[in-house]
């Protein structure tokens, strides 16, 4: 009898480790986010360069090229807000959580945020970003037309665009639907 209680006891301590070292593997993605935050400052720098761009030949350039520029940076805008709710919700939702202390700047998403959400948010930020590249598509192709006829590889890469952006918005649909009917009662 002490000897099954003894191996009881030995197998309840490896569970117990075992368990301690899974949970503990939720650390493994903190270098990700890390990765991801200095990915943002190289794309920060990428918004500077694009801005000097739009400035350098500001006077002589045509209305859609400087609206083709400041789409651009409200691209790297986009992208940039995506990366960041990946770093902090990912954070939050999956590693641990962040101590603001009485710092009054926490975002209010934070408060409610859990994995669902997270893809609703990421999907609907998609979303945006491929319209924002699809408007950029449709203002160079409209810009060109006055020196050339559009091409059947224009046609083609809009009509990708225009497909992919209707699966990022149908995904969106999709994942804020299934929240919605999550959090409903009965569900």
């Amino acid at each position: 009898m002490a000897k099954d209680s003894q191996d009881e006891g030995i197998l309840k301590k490896l569970e117990h480790g075992l368990e301690y070292f899974i949970f503990a593997s939720r650390w493994v993605q903190a270098p990700i986010y890390v990765a991801l935050i200095f990915a943002a400052f190289a794309y920060a720098w990428k918004s500077v360069e694009e801005l000097l761009h739009l400035l350098h030949g500001f006077s002589a350039a045509s209305e859609s090229k400087i609206m083709l520029g400041i789409l651009s940076l409200v691209d790297i805008s986009m992208v940039a807000n995506l990366v960041n709710m990946v770093v902090v919700g990912g954070y939050v939702t999956f590693v641990s959580r962040i101590d603001f202390g009485d710092n009054g700047d926490r975002p209010d998403w934070l408060d409610h945020i859990n994995a669902n959400t997270l893809k609703v948010k990421l999907a609907g930020s998609l979303a945006s970003i491929s319209a924002i590249h699809l408007l950029k598509s449709f203002i160079d192709i409209t810009a060109a037309a006055a020196d050339q006829p559009m091409t059947a590889n224009h046609e083609k890469v809009i009509l990708w665009q225009a497909i992919i952006h209707g699966v990022f918005l149908a995904s969106m649909i999709l994942f804020a639907w299934g929240e919605k009917m999550q959090r409903t009662e009965g569900h």
